[in-house]
């Protein structure tokens, strides 16, 4: 059962980055390469740069409005830890299935993006 999970999961991260690497081309032209980062002991699921674009989010089956929150934090933990890793012009994205009404609003109050395999959830904020 373990073993099971732990590829779903595997598997919605490899789509969540695939579905917003062709978002990101087909909205801004930007072609950037997605991949999970490691930050000490934290993992930030989604993670890549463009040029001045730096992309970071994660992806999970069921958005709340704790994991929006844990999103912001990671950022700011990533520019004290490796601020290298960070450019000037952030997207904070989250590729979920199903998010909270509770977790929509936090998302538009923080500027982070919520995307599902067919739609916006909320919306891409400019960048």
């Amino acid at each position: 059962m373990k073993n099971t999970l732990e590829m779903m999961i595997i598997s919605m991260e490899d789509e969540a980055r695939e579905v917003i690497s062709h978002e990101l081309r087909a909205r801004m032209g930007v072609d950037v390469k997605l991949s999970h980062q490691y930050v000490d002991d934290m993992e930030i699921g989604i993670y890549g740069t463009a040029g001045d674009l730096c992309v970071i989010g994660e992806a999970t089956v069921r958005l709340g409005a704790g994991l929006v929150r844990e999103l912001d934090e990671k950022v700011e933990l990533l520019g004290r830890a490796r601020p290298e890793l960070l450019r000037p012009r952030i997207l904070k994205v989250i590729y979920t299935v199903l998010a909270t009404a509770e977790a929509a609003e936090e998302a538009r109050r923080r500027g982070i993006w919520i995307r599902s395999v067919r739609e916006d959830i909320t919306p891409m904020p400019p960048v």
